[in-house]
């Protein structure tokens, strides 16, 4: 696969203008500059508390998809490097919605030292979700499209950033967006067309000695069809609204006494409020539960 980088930036740090640049061109160059003249065409201010964002489109060509990120650099007063890296966090958007939808938690992430990746999944191009259940079957596309599209993200990235921490990632994602994340961690990717309907024999499931030992933590957003992986490796939240149920499976059983499991149910959140557009009692209690989960 290889990489390269076309428009769109914004930054409200003026210090980080040659930083980014250099980070495009360096991408440009190493991906033997699959799109001409690869670069980041505009920056510009932004007002939200004051932080920092990069807004890139990635090229897949091995898929031939243009994959929208926003790269949220951690504020000025963290020090990374390679001898001391930063965490990172990848974040996927429920269906339907921007992946910069998410601010609130993005920002929370990026103020205590994270890079945060924002990946947006769905493409104009794409078929639409299936609304036909058993789910399980009939999305899977859906999921390993995206699943594939993080292990992309993540593996270019780390060659190309090596002051961050991809070695010990948390993914965070609402809705389908978390379906995706948990898939990744179950499932793995799959190296066949994405055009092939995907067979069992395709994917790739995932150990605690795979290459996906780069997931460390997952959190999710009400996400409600891909059972969470009872995989001691993995701490894993899974934060729940009150309005829909999640599918049989989804979540462990009391019986069960999965430790690494926490499942935190906040009364009276409905599930497409929990993103920028929610209330901010919702996006307020949400931070909250993350925080003392995260231990910021």
């Amino acid at each position: 696969m290889e990489l390269a980088l076309v428009s769109q930036g914004k930054s409200s740090y003026i210090f980080k203008y040659c930083t980014l640049i250099l980070l495009a061109v360096i991408l440009s160059v190493i991906a033997g500059n699959s799109v001409a003249n690869s670069l980041v065409n505009s920056m510009a201010q932004i007002d939200k508390a004051q932080v920092q964002s990069q807004s890139l489109i990635v090229v897949d060509t091995l898929r031939q998809r243009e994959i929208p990120i926003e790269l949220y650099l951690p504020e000025k007063s963290f020090a990374c490097h390679v001898e001391q890296q930063c965490p990172v966090m990848i974040i996927g958007s429920g269906y339907g919605l921007l992946h910069t939808d998410y601010q609130f938690i993005s920002q929370l992430f990026q103020q205590n030292g994270y890079l945060v990746v924002a990946i947006q999944h769905e493409l104009a191009t794409d078929p639409a979700l299936s609304r036909t259940p058993p789910f399980i079957q009939t999305r899977a596309e859906n999921w390993q499209r995206g699943a594939n599209t993080v292990d992309f993200i993540l593996q270019q990235s780390r060659q190309y950033l090596p002051e961050f921490d991809f070695e010990h990632v948390t993914l965070v994602g609402h809705s389908n967006g978390g379906d995706i994340s948990v898939w990744l961690a179950t499932q793995g990717i799959s190296l066949s067309s994405e055009s092939d309907s995907e067979s069992e024999s395709n994917l790739k499931p995932v150990s605690s000695t795979g290459y996906a030992d780069y997931i460390a933590r997952i959190i999710t957003l009400d996400h409600r069809r891909v059972p969470l992986p009872r995989n001691a490796n993995i701490t894993q939240l899974s934060i729940r609204a009150s309005d829909y149920p999640a599918d049989e499976g989804v979540l462990p059983l009391p019986s069960e006494q999965v430790t690494t499991i926490s499942v935190v149910t906040i009364k009276d959140a409905k599930h497409n409020d929990m993103n920028d557009y929610g209330p901010q009692w919702l996006k307020d209690e949400i931070v909250n539960i993350i925080s003392e989960h995260m231990q910021f």
